[in-house]
């Protein structure tokens, strides 16, 4: 039985801690599922970052064709009326009014025509900087060859020859053989581009995100962004930035002067972007939940632990309740068969099988109302009835009565209690603490010793105690014989049999009136004193 007992145990002891392995194995796979989660949500919104800084680049570049492209109509069509005039003054630009809102022309400061193949430069308005004149004939054919687009007929240069930032405007006429050879154009501040951009984006007519991902979030609440060049100076910004981890960079097109649209998404409206919001990270609560998972099964193990040795405990009690009662028990079957069958040779004789008998019968009434005790205890219906009861008259009785056993081993009893002292309590229990102890003292002392009893008033309480001339509890130990089934190591490994529930009767018999219990070193002997507290 206690080897299936055992068996038993180690099997739910390692299905406990296979439970914990796939207790861990769940929360790394919902780690790694929130991780996934999260990295999906995150690229989304990256994602709508690009999408923001796509619009935000197209919205800007039609507002700056629609503002330069009048300008360099009513440039060539001063051209057709007189090809070979100079070119019109910029205050002389006429432009239809409908689109007077988005006009540069207030801007401009020269306009200009250039033949493209000879590099003839004809400008009017502002007077040209050397290094500007020789910029512009300079980039101009490169550009025109490279990144103007005949479709849109016209195309943008910004640059800043010898730091004097420039932008131009221009569109390419063909001659008569279909060949792009005029060209025509203007130069205006470059910071004439950031009321365009603040016309493009306003809030009432462009949102960074279609309205159905935003809920019509207003744009300066759902991301911030900038307009700089490819120099990296700014154009325009917004009023409010965020710092984001979602931004985004897109061109706002070569063919518009190389401008740039960096887009932030508002972290705090991000939840708005993503169905069922941003996930949080759920490493606190799978941590504390593995956490609570750990406890309950170490505690669970540690259950069984005691489990295991409370039953190991159990075992060693039997064991020894059984060897205490088989010695008494052929002690008393042995004598009476003597007296029984006659065996004995004269009356001297007869009075010592008779006292031996005696004596061992008052054993096992001791060890049985252990047993009792115990048993009350185990089921909680242990009740005691306090009366007035003068110790001193108690403790003679006691001893009296325990002489017998004492004598086989050839222990001397003597008692020394303080006169009148009366304490309330219940005479059994006192009576079974009393015989507890003194069977402990005799049994586990050395033979031939000296064990007595005291009793004295102090404070208000009484100090009943028992001490022996043994070999002594050390102090690691002291507390640890009250508990049930607790035996010292030299006595499990001595022959002497015990139940060890001896002192835990007498500490629960103690705690019942109210009172404590302790362990001394002897005094007057070598030894221990074990001392009874009891109010008085």
């Amino acid at each position: 039985m206690s080897r299936f007992r055992v068996r038993r145990a180690a099997v739910v002891a390692v299905l406990l801690v296979l439970v914990f392995g796939l207790a861990v194995a769940l929360a790394i796979q919902a780690y790694q599922m929130a991780g996934n989660y999260r990295a999906q949500a995150d690229r989304v919104l990256r994602d709508y970052a690009r999408l923001a800084a796509s619009r935000v680049a197209r919205q800007s570049a039609t507002y700056v064709y629609w503002a330069v492209n009048p300008p360099l109509t009513a440039l060539q069509h001063a051209y057709e009326m007189a090809p070979h005039a100079p070119p019109p003054r910029p205050r002389d630009v006429h432009v239809d009014m409908m689109e007077h809102e988005l006009s540069v022309v207030p801007a401009i400061r020269f306009t200009f025509r250039m033949d493209l193949m000879t590099k003839d430069l004809q400008t009017t308005g502002e007077k040209l900087p050397v290094s500007v004149r020789q910029w512009l004939v300079d980039t101009l054919p490169v550009h025109a060859r490279t990144v103007y687009d005949t479709s849109w007929h016209m195309g943008t240069v910004l640059g800043q020859p010898e730091g004097d930032r420039r932008y131009v405007g221009y569109t390419i006429l063909r001659d008569r053989d279909g060949v792009l050879r005029t060209a025509l154009g203007f130069e205006m501040k470059p910071a004439a581009l950031g009321p365009l951009v603040v016309q493009a984006t306003d809030t009432q007519k462009f949102a960074l995100l279609p309205r159905p991902l935003t809920g019509g979030v207003q744009i300066d609440s759902m991301g911030s962004f900038i307009i700089t060049d490819r120099y990296g100076v700014e154009i325009y910004r917004t009023p409010l930035q965020y710092t984001s981890a979602y931004t985004a960079r897109d061109t706002i097109g070569t063919d518009l002067g190389d401008l740039y649209a960096q887009v932030s998404l508002r972290e705090a409206m991000a939840s708005r972007l993503i169905i069922g919001g941003l996930p949080r990270s759920r490493l606190p609560l799978i941590l504390g939940l593995l956490g609570l998972t750990a406890a309950l099964i170490g505690t669970a193990l540690l259950q069984l632990r005691r489990e295991s040795q409370l039953t190991r405990l159990r075992t060693d009690f039997i064991s020894g309740v059984s060897h205490e009662l088989r010695t008494p028990l052929a002690q008393i079957r042995m004598f009476s068969e003597t007296l029984t069958l006659g065996r004995v040779r004269s009356d001297e004789e007869r009075t010592r099988s008779l006292a031996i008998i005696d004596q061992e019968a008052r054993r096992l009434t001791h060890l049985v109302e252990n047993l009792l005790h115990f048993s009350r205890s185990e089921r909680q219906t242990t009740h005691i009835t306090p009366e007035p009861t003068a110790l001193g008259p108690l403790v003679q009785e006691v001893i009296d009565g325990f002489t017998p056993l004492a004598a086989a081993r050839g222990v001397r009893l003597s008692a020394a209690v303080q006169d009148g002292l009366v304490v309330p309590a219940d005479p059994g229990a006192v009576r079974q603490m009393l015989l507890n102890l003194l069977d402990n003292a005799v049994k586990y002392g050395p033979a031939g010793q000296e064990v007595r009893i005291g009793a004295t008033r102090d404070n208000g309480v009484a100090r009943l105690w028992v001490a022996d001339g043994g070999p002594g509890i050390p102090r690691a130990d002291r507390e640890h014989v009250w508990e049930r089934f607790w035996r010292l190591e030299r006595d499990r490994e001595s022959s002497v049999a015990g139940s060890g529930i001896g002192l835990a009767v007498v500490r629960e018999l103690a705690t019942l009136h109210h009172g404590r219990t302790w362990i001394d070193d002897g005094t007057e002997i070598a030894g221990t004193r074990v001392v009874i507290e009891l109010p008085a």
